[in-house]
């Protein structure tokens, strides 16, 4: 009897031994290590970036304020040294932050002083009027609210005054950590400024020629890009700060600078911002002659957004970025889920650098195309 042959081409199972290798029933030891140390050298690698997301974050924020601060220095070294530029727009920098604490803290601390001061005051001039009111009385019997709020308001003022140490203990190792990092961050970034034109060059260099003129016009574009957005939102908070500190100090709010300059750092924050700074700049206002100023700075608040969104923002925004107002929701969300603050500000001038580049890229392949098809069509036949 004859053995039937066995299948060939197509009609082979599919778990035939031979479809693993020459003799073997399953995969080679060679495939198995391939694929342990592929995994292998993934998990490493993660972790490495992992145990680096410090620096690499560092790296990352010098790397934006480089783009910013290149843009005055190269202004400036036109009428002077480049190394005088630079030091001028550092200091420039430093001393920004440095202001504004100087602006905020004695106002905050003032006040956080005077609150937990005043917080007994407070639960007894609650409680005279609670006394006043039948109602009130009656849900007072009930419920003893005044108890409680007495209570909270000496409980708050002993532990507030027990926990001063640890606090005061607390800020000074963040801020020992917030200075060590700005320095490191500042340091890298003037690096940046100085010698990075030197190694974008360097770099242009190894590329053809076609190909690093495109890179160096997308570069530049995407840093002036950057340092405009940057440039129009401090311009666009500083409006929003000064109109904000008039209105203030016509109403006669206490602190009305500290206020003001709350107002113009969270301009800086897309979408929300502006509102998070006039909702804080209200709390403050209902404890100053309540309801008049609560409800004018409510109503300039809301008057003055609808100016900013309709006028200041398009005329300064314009010409910095051009991207779908889409897409700036978007990457404001997408940036603040990631990276929280930080990453909403940085959010905007990076999906303007992305769709620079992609634009560049798509020109230059558009570009590459008709030439090659101008070339296909000049070309003569060979006579036969």
């Amino acid at each position: 009897m004859a053995t039937p042959a066995a299948p060939n081409g197509d009609d082979a199972p599919l778990t035939s031994p031979s479809s693993w290798g020459p003799g073997s029933s399953g995969p080679s030891v060679r495939a198995i290590l391939r694929v342990v140390l592929t995994v292998v050298a993934s998990v490493l690698a993660l972790l490495v970036l992992w145990r680096l997301r410090t620096p690499i974050s560092y790296l990352l924020i010098a790397l934006f304020v480089a783009l910013v601060a290149a843009a005055p220095v190269t202004v400036l070294s036109q009428h002077m040294r480049r190394g005088f530029a630079i030091a001028l727009v550092y200091g420039g920098i430093v001393l920004l932050p440095i202001g504004i604490g100087a602006i905020l803290v004695p106002p905050g601390v003032e006040a956080a002083s005077d609150l937990v001061n005043e917080m007994p005051r407070y639960a007894e001039d609650l409680t005279e009027t609670i006394e006043r009111n039948d109602q009130l009385r009656e849900i007072n019997e009930n419920f003893n609210v005044t108890g409680k709020v007495e209570d909270f308001a000496e409980e708050s003022s002993a532990s507030a005054l027990g926990d001063a140490p640890g606090a005061l203990a607390d800020f000074g190792a963040g801020l020992v950590t917030a200075i060590f990092a700005m320095v490191t961050i500042l340091i890298l970034s003037m690096f940046m400024v100085a010698r990075g034109p030197a190694w974008v060059e360097a770099f242009l260099r190894t590329r053809p020629s076609k190909e690093a003129a495109v890179l160096r016009r997308a570069l530049y574009a995407m840093a002036q890009a950057v340092s405009s957005y940057v440039g129009g939102a401090l311009l666009q908070a500083f409006i929003a700060g000064t109109a904000a500190f008039i209105v203030l100090t016509i109403l006669g709010v206490p602190a009305p600078l500290a206020l003001a300059m709350i107002v113009a750092v969270f301009d800086l924050i897309p979408l929300i911002g502006a509102t998070i700074g006039a909702f804080l700049v209200l709390l403050v206002t209902l404890f100053d002659d309540f309801p008049i100023d609560a409800i004018v700075w409510a109503g300039f608040a809301i008057a003055y957004q609808q100016f900013e969104n309709y006028v200041v923002q398009p005329r300064i925004q314009s010409r910095a970025v051009d991207l779908d107002p889409f897409v700036v929701v978007v990457a404001a969300l997408f940036g603040g889920t990631l990276f929280g603050i930080l990453g909403a500000l940085v959010a905007i001038p990076t999906a303007a650098a992305i769709q620079i580049g992609i634009k560049e890229f798509l020109r230059y392949r558009r570009e590459e195309q008709e030439e090659e098809e101008e070339k296909e069509a000049t070309e003569v036949p060979s006579p036969s």
